[in-house]
């Protein structure tokens, strides 16, 4: 289990940074793409506009405001809730001039308002900045005023509340997972930099004991006597040491690697026999 700090991590830091870098760059292009089909919806149903140079005008500042939420959205400084808050109160009021551009049998005949699909720009971006509840209740927003235009028709008004709720509770789920898995990524970088760090830290100080145990082996060796034991022990251990850090065989004693076992014990029994008529005398 992850300690308290990397739990408060990895719920942290809310979507919409690094990690939802590709959801607003889809959000530009859905905004685009949607009001190149609200232009093109505005033509085809030309004459159901009571005023359709006006219905080009709303169509102008749409583009306007588009470029102008693209261009501050591209950079996370500029994503305040200001901006969004303004976002969702210029879509609504641009969705709601239907009212004047249209006649009132448009909406009877399936005719989509001026601003089509168009609306559905801030609730993305309010779902790719703040998850799913706030994507939830910006649809909702827009769906109050979807229905206050389409009033006599509650089945067409049922579909675009449900497609709105789906895409402001989806995407925000989409965008609070990337912001966790980036958070995830993030700690697991760090954590394997730390593991490297103690990881070099700890040969550094392998390399110290072991010229101490290798110094303590040949000291002991030239003292003889009690002092030749414990030198024989220090090599011992230098030689498990070794073995240890750089995960070969275990060296024999004397430090040289790669020996044999038998031949490390055969070399042990011969210092043994070495120094027995040494203790004697």
């Amino acid at each position: 289990m992850p300690p308290n700090g990397a739990q408060g991590r990895v719920q942290g830091p809310p979507p919409g940074h690094g990690s939802a870098e590709p959801l607003w760059r889809a959000i530009a292009v859905f905004r685009f793409a949607s009001l190149g089909y609200a232009a093109l919806l505005a033509i085809l149903n030309r004459v159901y506009y009571v005023r359709f140079g006006w219905a080009c005008a709303v169509i102008a500042a749409m583009t306007a405001w588009t470029v102008v939420t693209t261009v501050a959205y591209a950079h996370p400084e500029g994503r305040t809730r200001a901006l969004l808050g303004a976002d969702l109160a210029v879509t609504a009021g641009l969705l709601l001039s239907t009212f004047v551009l249209q006649y009132p049998q448009a909406m009877r005949h399936g005719v989509m308002p001026v601003t089509g699909i168009w609306v559905a720009g801030p609730v993305l971006a309010w779902a790719v900045s703040y998850g799913r509840r706030a994507g939830t209740i910006t649809a909702l927003i827009m769906s109050g005023c979807d229905f206050v235009l389409r009033h006599g028709d509650l089945t067409v008004v049922l579909n675009g509340v449900v497609l709105l709720l789906l895409a402001g509770w989806t995407i925000g789920h989409v965008a609070r997972l990337a912001a966790e898995v980036e958070t995830e990524r993030q700690h697991a970088a760090a954590v394997e930099a730390a593991s490297r760090e103690r990881e070099r830290l700890a040969r550094g100080i392998h390399d110290s004991v072991l010229q101490v145990l290798a110094l303590v082996q040949r000291r002991g060796a030239e003292a003889g006597g009690e002092a030749a034991e414990l030198g024989r022990l220090a090599g011992e251990q230098e030689a498990a040491l070794r073995s240890l850090v750089g995960g070969g065989a275990p060296p024999a004693a004397g430090g040289r690697r790669g020996s044999p076992p038998a031949a490390a014990s055969a070399a042990r029994a011969r210092r043994r026999g070495r120094r027995v008529p040494g203790a004697t005398r």
